[in-house]
């Protein structure tokens, strides 16, 4: 792995695998810690802030006594892609209330703070505003993405 990146380390490791996984070349456990550590020239915490941006983004999960295996039948959007795109399949408007953070834990499955996360880059993006005492709200509407 690079020493100086641009892009944070664990981002390119956490792509590494995500292309492996969709290639097939990892089917369902991940390789050990110590195995991925040893393959990309990091360390441990490196590797598992990659392994967190792929739980994150529902394409694995950490199973105990197993480690960390890919997540199957699962939509492939990222966490991100699918809260974005929840405010087009809801026909919400501008200043249309958001759905709270349990609501979208509960939906997507995912924890509260991958949740949160995916609502700070999008109030970053302009796409939600929060107000005090009333939630989050729609602030503008996503453009399409194309998608391959």
């Amino acid at each position: 792995m690079s020493q100086a990146s641009p892009r944070g380390t664990y981002l390119q490791v956490s792509e590494s695998l995500r292309q492996q996984i969709e290639a097939g070349d990892i089917a369902d456990a991940l390789p050990s810690e110590a195995a991925l550590m040893s393959t990309h020239g990091i360390s441990r915490n490196t590797v598992r802030r990659a392994l967190k941006v792929l739980e994150a983004d529902g394409v694995v999960e950490s199973a105990p006594g197993i480690g960390w295996r890919v997540v199957r039948g699962g939509d492939p959007r990222s966490l991100a892609e699918r809260m974005t795109d929840l405010i087009t399949e809801h026909s919400l408007s501008v200043d249309d209330p958001y759905p709270s953070e349990a609501k979208l834990c509960e939906r997507f499955g995912a924890s509260r703070t991958a949740v949160r996360r995916v609502l700070a880059q999008m109030e970053g993006n302009g796409l939600l505003a929060t107000v005090h005492g009333k939630g989050r709200t729609v602030r503008a509407l996503p453009t399409p993405a194309v998608r391959p």
